[in-house]
C-alpha cells in the first residue's frame, strides 16, 4: 500500500507531465464544489416554513437564516486573494471545503435558531471562498485557448445551480425532511474534497507571503459590506428609511466604504488589492458583473412571484417551468467556452446581452391571460443568452489579467456578482410594491362605479352570483369586492411589467461596456504582454 507522501509525490510528478485529462478533472472538481456552494445560496428558501414551524421562529426571525449566509458570503468573497496568498491556495482551499461540510453538518443538527444562524453564518465564510478560488483555479490550470472551454464547467455550475436549487430543495424537504437540504453537503463536499487533496495542483506563490495582517482593512470591510449587505436583505421588510436601523446600516456602509478604499490604496499590502482596478477590462467587467446578478438573480425573484401570485402555480410547477431555461444555459455552454476559444468574445457576449434583453421585454408583455407556453421560449431564451454571457464576460474581464493578479481579479468580479444579486433582488421587490401602489391608484381613479361599463360589469356579476343562491344584500357587497380584487391584480401585472421592461433595458444599456473589454483573441498567443505589465 502507498504511504501518503509517495501519494503526494506522485501527485506532484502527474502535474509536472500536466496531461490534459489532469486539467479537466480539476476543472470538474472545482466545478463540484462551486455548485454546492451556490445551490446553498437558494436550496433553503422553500423549507423556509419548515424551519420556522420547527424551531418556533417568527418569520422575521428565521429569515436570518438566509440573511446570515448572504451576508458572510459576500464579506469573505474580497478576501479570498489575500487568505490564498497568505496561507497557500490549494491549503486554504481544502481548509474551506472542510470548514463548509462541517458547517453544513452543523446546521443539519441545530435545534434551536441561534445555532442555526451561527451555523449558517460559518458556512456562509467558509463557501464564499470556494467561488472566486475556483475560477482563479481554472486560470492557473488551462493553457490561454482552452480557458473558455474551462470555464464552461464553472459557468453551469454558478448559472444553472441557483435555478435548482428551489426545486431541489422542495423535494428534499418534502420526503426527508428540511435537515436534508444541509445534509446533501456531506457526499458531495466529501468526494469533492478527496478530488481536491489528489488532484489540485500544490500551492503556488506569485507574490511573497504578507509580513503583517491588515486588520483595520478586513475590519472595515467586514463593516460596510455587512452593513450594506443587511440594509438590502432587510431594507424591504423595515419600510427602508422610513426604519432608524436602516438608515443606520446605510450610514455604516457609506462611511465604512470610503474608510476602507482609503485604507487599502494607502497600504502596502492591503488585505483587498483596489489596484487591480487599473485593468480597463476588470473595471468594466465588474460593472457588467452587477448587471448579470440582477438579471440572474432578480428575474429568478420576479417570475416565481409571478406565476403563484398571479397564474396560481404551485411551486413545483414553477419549478418545472423554469427548468428548461436552465439546462438551455447549461448546455450551451460547452459549445460556448469552444467559439469563446475562436473568436471574439465579445461578440458572443454582445449576442448574448441581446437575446437575454430580448427575451425579457417579450416577458414584460405578460398580462392576466398568460400561460405557460406564453412564458416557456421567452425563459428558454433568456436562459441561452446567459449561457452566451457568462463564459465570454468571465474570459474577457480577467483574460487580460497576469496571473499574478488573477486571484485578486476573479475575487472582485464574483463579489460585483454577488452584490449584484442581492441589489436586484431588494431593487426589484422595492419597485414591485411602489408600482403596485401607483398602477391601482391610477386604475382605482378610472374605475368608477358610476361609468357604464363599470354598472354592466356590477349589474352582470350580481346576477351571476344570485343566480347561485346568494341573496341581492349579499351579492351586491361581494360583486364590489371581486371588482377590487381585479383592479388589484391587474395593479400587480402591470408592476411586474415594469420590472421586466427595466431588467430587459438593463441588458441592452450595458451593451456600451463591450467596448472596454477584452477580445479573448490574445488567448492565441503567448501571454508575453504580462511582462510588460509587470
Amino acid at each position: 500500500m502507498k504511504t501518503a507522501k509517495q501519494v503526494f509525490s506522485g501527485a506532484a510528478k502527474l502535474h509536472e507531465e500536466n496531461p490534459s485529462w489532469l486539467r479537466w478533472v480539476i476543472a470538474s472538481t472545482v466545478g463540484l464544489a462551486a455548485l454546492m456552494e451556490v445551490l446553498d445560496v437558494s436550496i433553503v428558501n422553500v423549507s423556509i416554513p419548515h424551519m420556522q414551524g420547527n424551531l418556533g421562529a417568527t418569520l422575521a426571525e428565521i429569515g436570518w437564516v438566509i440573511t446570515g449566509y448572504a451576508v458572510a458570503n459576500v464579506i469573505i468573497i474580497p478576501l479570498t486573494a489575500w487568505l490564498g496568498q497568505y496561507f497557500g491556495t490549494k491549503a486554504y482551499y481544502i481548509f474551506s471545503l472542510i470548514a463548509f461540510i462541517v458547517a453544513s453538518m452543523m446546521c443539519g443538527f441545530a435545534h434551536t435558531l441561534p445555532q442555526l444562524i451561527v451555523a449558517r453564518v460559518l458556512q456562509g465564510l467558509f463557501g464564499g471562498g470556494l467561488l472566486p478560488r475556483a475560477q482563479a483555479i481554472l486560470f492557473e490550470t488551462f493553457p490561454p485557448h482552452e480557458v473558455g472551454l474551462a470555464q464552461a464547467v464553472f459557468g453551469i455550475s454558478v448559472i444553472v445551480g441557483p435555478t435548482f436549487g428551489p426545486t431541489l430543495g422542495g423535494y428534499l424537504t418534502d420526503t426527508l425532511g428540511w435537515r436534508w437540504v444541509f445534509f446533501i453537503n456531506l457526499p458531495i463536499g466529501l468526494l469533492t474534497l478527496l478530488m481536491s487533496i489528489a488532484f489540485l495542483p500544490p500551492s503556488r506563490r506569485d507574490r511573497p507571503r504578507p509580513r503583517r495582517i491588515d486588520w483595520w482593512g478586513i475590519l472595515l470591510l467586514a463593516t460596510w459590506i455587512g452593513a450594506f449587505q443587511t440594509f438590502l436583505e432587510e431594507g424591504e421588510g423595515d419600510g427602508w428609511f422610513g426604519s432608524r436601523f436602516i438608515t443606520f446600516l446605510a450610514l455604516v456602509a457609506a462611511i465604512g466604504l470610503g474608510l476602507f478604499i482609503w485604507r487599502e490604496l494607502a497600504s502596502r499590502a492591503p488585505a483587498v488589492d483596489l489596484r487591480v482596478l487599473r485593468y480597463r477590462s476588470l473595471a468594466a467587467g465588474s460593472i457588467f458583473a452587477v448587471v448579470l446578478g440582477i438579471g440572474l438573480y432578480g428575474t429568478i425573484f420576479v417570475i416565481p412571484l409571478f406565476t403563484q401570485n398571479i397564474l396560481g402555480f404551485t411551486a413545483v410547477q414553477t419549478g418545472m417551468l423554469i427548468i428548461p431555461g436552465a439546462l438551455a444555459s447549461g448546455l450551451c455552454m460547452p459549445f460556448i467556452g469552444r467559439l469563446v476559444d475562436r473568436i471574439d468574445a465579445r461578440l458572443v457576449l454582445g449576442t448574448g446581452s441581446v437575446i437575454v434583453g430580448a427575451a425579457t421585454l417579450t416577458l414584460a408583455q405578460i398580462n392576466i391571460n398568460t400561460a405557460a407556453y406564453d412564458m416557456f421560449w421567452p425563459l428558454l431564451f433568456r436562459g441561452l443568452g446567459m449561457g452566451m454571457i457568462f463564459i465570454p464576460l468571465s474570459v474577457a474581464t480577467l483574460g487580460p489579467v497576469p496571473k499574478r493578479d488573477i486571484a485578486s481579479a476573479a475575487a472582485f468580479f464574483n463579489l460585483n456578482r454577488q452584490l449584484g444579486g442581492s441589489i436586484g433582488i431588494a431593487l426589484l421587490a422595492t419597485l414591485l410594491e411602489k408600482r403596485q401602489v401607483f398602477h391601482y391608484n391610477i386604475l382605482a381613479e378610472n374605475v368608477s362605479r358610476f361609468g357604464v361599463a363599470t354598472q354592466q360589469y356590477l349589474f352582470n356579476l350580481q346576477h351571476a352570483l344570485q343566480a347561485r343562491g346568494i341573496n341581492p344584500a349579499t351579492a351586491e357587497q361581494a360583486s364590489y369586492g371581486m371588482l377590487t380584487r381585479l383592479v388589484k391584480i391587474q395593479a400587480m401585472i402591470l408592476s411586474f411589467e415594469d420590472v421586466l421592461l427595466l431588467v430587459g433595458l438593463l441588458f441592452m444599456s450595458v451593451l456600451v461596456l463591450v467596448f472596454f473589454l477584452h477580445g479573448g483573441n490574445h488567448a492565441r498567443r503567448p501571454r508575453a504582454a504580462e511582462a510588460a505589465v509587470d
